[in-house]
């Protein structure tokens, strides 16, 4: 539907309809699933287990985080293999729920070792900076792709309509910065912070700056945001849209959180991320056309295989190496 309602449903009938049929849209699928029987998500198959594998990553078991029944492995990490990395466990997987309400409202999470990983971000061909000018890439950089060290990618933030939420990578402004706004900074060794920016100078090492609302995690705590406002969420004309939403945090041992999907709203999404050990944490992307992760599987010459983290999500591989319209992050071997 947001593909379709960006580019065909909005020049028609407007913005603001637009955006109320979208509302009415999320908030009717909401209420289905309610009615439904629950379908848990199909993780990622792993050829390996945990017990074969050398890992960095502190992964202890997820308490429950509602009183619903507790599912099988609910909270238990998972290894997630990757070719590059054929003895080690730099990526691990695990689905909670928070929301006693919503018991078909499965979050996933991704924790990613990045004392072996890197990561990079770029602009997409429309998004966010085409409309003011400042067109990207939108491909993972060929030297990335051709030394097989692509492990994987997901979506980025909201688009420039949603918010003119900043973009700066290299020398290269695609949108300015604005102050007060959740940010992840990227620095030139490849490793992720996330913090708000209040207007100060940008550290010389920084390779790359993405903003996106406000803060969901801060200091290891939920922050008292709303979750109204169009500064927060994007264009929104109600303060409790449930939707798949994904959003990324930091552990207090530098690892990076990847957290995605359905019927969650803001503040589910921070319990999320919050109880799988973020200190600092934001949203990203929301709805299900939007929030991507993608498996790289290198098969040589710069060519990969790419398998979605679930099934029920957009596989953006092909995108992301060729030229896709909005701004994404992607993971590499160092």
């Amino acid at each position: 539907m947001a593909n379709g309602a960006d580019y065909v449903l909005r020049p028609i009938v407007g913005e603001t309809n637009t955006i109320r049929i979208e509302s009415i849209v999320f908030t009717v699928v909401d209420r289905v699933h309610q009615i439904l029987p629950a379908t848990l998500p199909t993780l990622l198959n792993n050829s390996a287990s945990s017990s074969s594998l050398q890992t960095n990553l502190n992964l202890h078991t997820i308490p429950a985080q509602t009183h619903l029944p507790l599912l099988q492995n609910e909270g238990v990490w998972q290894p997630i293999f990757l070719a590059q990395f054929p003895k080690q466990e730099v990526m691990a997987q695990t689905i909670i729920r928070v929301d006693d309400q919503r018991p078909y409202a499965y979050v996933t999470l991704v924790k990613i070792d990045m004392n072996k990983v890197n990561i990079g971000t770029v602009a997409g061909i429309r998004q966010p900076g085409g409309p003011i000018g400042n067109p990207g890439d939108g491909k993972v950089p060929n030297a990335i792709k051709l030394d097989g060290k692509l492990l994987a990618a997901f979506d980025g933030g909201f688009q420039y309509r949603d918010g003119a939420y900043g973009m700066v990578v290299g020398q290269k402004v695609y949108v300015p910065l604005r102050p007060n706004l959740a940010t992840l900074f990227i620095d030139v060794s490849g490793k992720p912070t996330i913090r708000a920016y209040d207007g100060q100078t940008i550290p010389a090492q920084t390779a790359a700056i993405r903003q996106n609302g406000v803060l969901l995690v801060e200091n290891g705590q939920i922050t008292s945001f709303t979750e109204s406002g169009a500064d927060n969420w994007g264009r929104t004309i109600t303060n409790s849209i449930y939707t798949w939403r994904s959003g990324i945090g930091i552990t207090t041992d530098g690892s990076l959180l990847f957290a995605v999907g359905p019927s969650l709203e803001p503040s589910t999404l921070a319990l999320a991320l919050k109880a799988a050990g973020a200190i600092n944490a934001m949203q990203l992307d929301v709805n299900p056309y939007w929030v991507r992760f993608v498996i790289f599987h290198p098969i040589g010459d710069g060519t990969y295989q790419s398998t979605s983290l679930l099934k029920e999500m957009q596989n953006g591989g092909y995108s992301y190496l060729y030229g896709y319209q909005k701004d994404f992050f992607y993971l590499y071997a160092k």
